[in-house]
């Protein structure tokens, strides 16, 4: 395999770690090796959308070690998604075993240190059990399956992104603030326009007033500028664990951090501008192109930014060259 060479797609790998939920509680892990999922055709995630995902990343260190970043977060984010969406609530230790199994089982697919690219781990939850009206699921299926990943978008300071003044992602109150499916279904008409018109992505705004930034579709917006780490706050957000993270390590540089409403024409005062998330680590946007306006708003990029040393700051915690004072890696 070319490690530095792979996108961010799905690739097989030799296991995959499930578990049932029936009669009210909770089967052993099992592992199993095939691809597909044997489903009712009334399943209830088929038909009303009983479904949540987490996505956290493996790696390959220079000391030879195996480190996850932050798995118990990621474990209590489902309980918190599952609990919304009125699906049976995986353990948060079942969740971390479950995680950790699936990295041992597939040791070989970790990509080599400095390769640019990483282990991808994907725990969703769906809701398996029968249903014709539109009723929470008595069955569900939990699913840890992985796959060697390389960056999300193109590459550090890449992207360019456009405002998004049509489409919503998610209500004001529905679930924008939990890592359900429909979400990121409700995104890909935005996308896919988005890619049409030139674009790496879209920027929406709150849902209601259309006034202010909200997220970057798959990953939380942030800014920097006087020394602030600025990011949205707002309920149809996905509480994104390495934006969460971002804002300890801010703080910890230095950097006074603010979660708070940002009227999109506040991009205008920015000196950085960024995508984070799991997926995306941190991505630096260089401009943000408004249609209704006309108006391009730039970011500075490159090595000597906040957003790259920050960038750094993270990357080298999670792979053992920076100190974990936070407490928020695990090493195999």
């Amino acid at each position: 395999m070319d490690w530095a060479k792979l996108g961010f797609s799905y690739r097989k790998t030799n296991y995959n770690v499930r578990c049932y939920y029936r009669n009210g509680s909770w089967g052993e892990l099992e592992v199993h090796s095939e691809e597909t999922i044997p489903m009712h055709m009334a399943a209830s995630c088929l038909h009303y959308g009983q479904e949540a995902f987490e996505g956290l990343k493996c790696y390959r260190c220079k000391d030879g070690k195996v480190r996850l970043f932050r798995v118990a977060d990621n474990g209590r984010r489902m309980a918190s998604s599952s609990e919304y969406l009125q699906m049976a609530v995986l353990p948060v230790e079942r969740f971390i075993e479950a995680v950790h199994k699936v990295v041992s089982l597939n040791e070989e697919f970790i990509p080599p240190y400095e390769s640019g690219a990483s282990l991808y781990i994907r725990p969703f939850l769906i809701g398996t059990g029968a249903q014709v009206g539109v009723k929470p699921a008595d069955e569900y299926l939990f699913v840890v399956f992985v796959s060697p990943v390389g960056p999300y978008f193109k590459g550090e300071g890449e992207i360019t992104m456009c405002l998004e003044h049509t489409y919503d992602r998610a209500a004001p109150h529905g679930t924008g603030h939990v890592k359900a499916g429909g979400n990121y279904g409700a995104s890909l008409t935005a996308y896919v326009e988005s890619h049409k018109n030139g674009f790496d992505g879209v920027i929406y705004l709150d849902p209601k007033e259309k006034k202010y930034i909200d997220e970057v579709g798959a990953a939380n917006f942030f800014g920097i500028k006087e020394g602030t780490y600025v990011t949205p706050e707002s309920p149809s957000i996905l509480p994104s664990i390495t934006n969460k993270s971002l804002c300890a390590i801010a703080e910890d540089m230095g950097l006074k951090v603010e979660r708070r409403h940002i009227p999109y024409q506040e991009l205008d005062t920015f000196e950085e501008a960024g995508a984070c998330g799991t997926a995306a680590v941190i991505t630096q946007i260089n401009n943000i192109f408004d249609p209704q306006s006309g108006k391009t708003y730039k970011f500075r990029t490159g090595a000597d930014t906040w957003s790259h040393k920050l960038y750094q700051r993270l990357v080298d915690i999670q792979h053992g060259e920076a100190e974990d004072k936070f407490g928020w890696v695990t090493t195999l």
